[in-house]
C-alpha cells in the first residue's frame, strides 16, 4: 500500500488496505484494553491523521497500557520518558561527547541520542516537569527534527507522541503552555469504565497470564495509511461545517453564539480547523467510509477543541467546562 502525500484519489484496493490495517489495530488493542472503546478509538484517529495525543486521566484507568499495547501492535520503535521535575532538555533530545581516539590522541564529538529518536513517545506525566523541558519535545513533534549544537537531526517518520496527564494532582505541577497544547491534534479523556468492564477488568486480569499483542502493521504501512487520510475527499459542506465550528469559537467574531461568548477568553485558531477536518477523515476510514460528512467533524469536536478553547473567570466561578461550551457550540453550529 503506497500513497504518497499530495495524491487526491486514492484507489479501492489502496483504500481497503489502509481499513483493514485500523480495523486490526484496534482488535489488537482491545484483546488487551477492556472496554474505553470510543477512547482507544480517539487514539487510532489521532494516530492514522498524523497528529499527537494528549491523554488525560487519574491514575489507574490504563493510560500507559494503552499506549504500550499499541506501540507492541505495530514493528515501531517505542520509548517511554517518565517526566520529572529534574528532567532536562538533553535527558530528551540527547547530548554531545567529546571522545579520544586512542589511536591518534584526537579529539572529537559525538552526539549520543535521546529517547526522542523514536517512532511512538510515550511521555508519562507530562505536565510535571518544567517549561524548559517541556518545550524540548516542540521541535520534534512540529519539524520531525531537533537541534543540538546547531546541528539538525532528523527524525524517523511516523512519529507519533502521546502524552499523559494526571488531572487531580496539581501540586507542583506546570501546565502546558497554550503553544504547546496546540501542538498535540487531539486531547483524550479517559474516565471510569462502565459496571461491566470493570467487572471483566476484574475478572480477566487477576487470572492467567495476559493476552500477547501481535505487531500487525509496519511504519511503511502506517506512513502509507496517514498519506491516504490526508488524501480522502472533503465536501465543501463538511470543509464549511468545520469553519463554522472554529470560527464560532472566538468571542470576538460575529459568529460566535451569545450563550459561548460570555464563557470564553480565547477561541481556536486555524489549526483546529484543519485537526477537525483530518479527524474527521480518520473517523470515515475507521468506519469503512470513503468520505466524511458533518456528523464526523462533530464526533471530533470535544477531542481537537477542549484544549484550545480557554474559558475564562466566569466560566471558571460557575463551572462552565470547555466540554459544555463545545456542547452548546454544536447546538448553536449547525451542519
Amino acid at each position: 500500500m503506497t500513497t504518497p502525500a499530495g495524491t487526491s484519489s486514492p484507489t479501492a484496493a489502496q483504500f481497503e488496505a489502509a481499513a483493514a490495517l485500523a480495523t486490526k489495530l484496534d482488535a489488537e488493542i482491545g484483546r488487551v484494553i477492556i472496554g474505553q472503546r470510543q477512547v482507544r478509538r480517539e487514539v487510532l484517529m489521532c494516530l492514522l491523521a498524523g497528529g499527537h495525543c494528549l491523554l488525560r486521566g487519574v491514575p489507574g484507568l490504563a493510560k500507559t497500557l494503552l499506549i504500550k499495547t499499541l506501540a507492541d501492535a505495530v514493528h515501531l520503535e517505542f520509548r517511554r520518558i517518565q517526566f520529572t521535575p529534574d528532567l532536562m532538555p538533553s535527558d530528551i533530545l540527547g547530548t554531545e561527547v567529546i571522545e579520544e581516539d586512542t589511536s591518534t590522541g584526537r579529539r572529537q564529538v559525538r552526539f549520543i541520542r535521546g529517547p526522542v529518536f523514536a517512532n511512538i513517545i510515550l511521555a508519562d506525566e507530562i505536565n510535571r516537569t518544567p517549561p524548559r523541558t517541556q518545550s524540548a519535545l516542540l521541535e520534534a513533534m512540529q519539524e520531525y527534527q531537533v537541534t543540538v549544537g546547531g546541528v539538525r537531526y532528523p527524525l524517523e517518520r511516523p512519529l507519533f507522541v502521546l502524552a499523559t496527564e494526571n488531572p487531580i494532582e496539581q501540586e507542583g505541577t506546570h501546565p502546558l503552555p497554550e503553544a504547546q497544547l496546540d501542538r498535540f491534534m487531539f486531547n483524550v479523556v479517559i474516565d471510569y469504565p462502565d459496571v461491566d468492564d470493570e467487572r471483566r477488568i476484574l475478572a480477566d486480569t487477576t487470572q492467567g497470564a495476559a493476552p500477547q499483542v501481535q505487531a500487525v502493521a509496519t511504519g511503511a504501512e502506517l506512513e502509507a495509511a496517514r498519506h491516504l487520510v490526508r488524501a480522502l475527499p472533503a465536501a465543501s459542506n463538511v470543509v464549511d461545517f468545520a469553519l463554522r465550528l472554529v470560527r464560532a469559537t472566538r468571542p470576538d467574531d460575529a459568529t460566535c453564539p451569545a450563550t459561548v461568548k460570555q464563557w470564553v477568553r480565547w477561541g481556536a485558531g486555524p489549526r483546529a480547523g484543519q485537526a477537525l477536518l483530518l479527524g474527521a477523515k480518520a473517523a470515515a476510514l475507521l468506519d469503512g467510509r470513503t468520505v466524511p460528512s458533518p456528523a464526523d467533524v462533530a464526533a471530533v469536536a470535544l477531542p481537537v477543541l477542549r484544549h484550545r478553547l480557554l474559558v475564562n473567570f466566569r466560566a471558571e466561578a460557575e463551572g462552565v467546562s470547555a466540554d459544555r461550551v463545545i456542547g452548546l457550540l454544536l447546538d448553536a453550529v449547525r451542519a
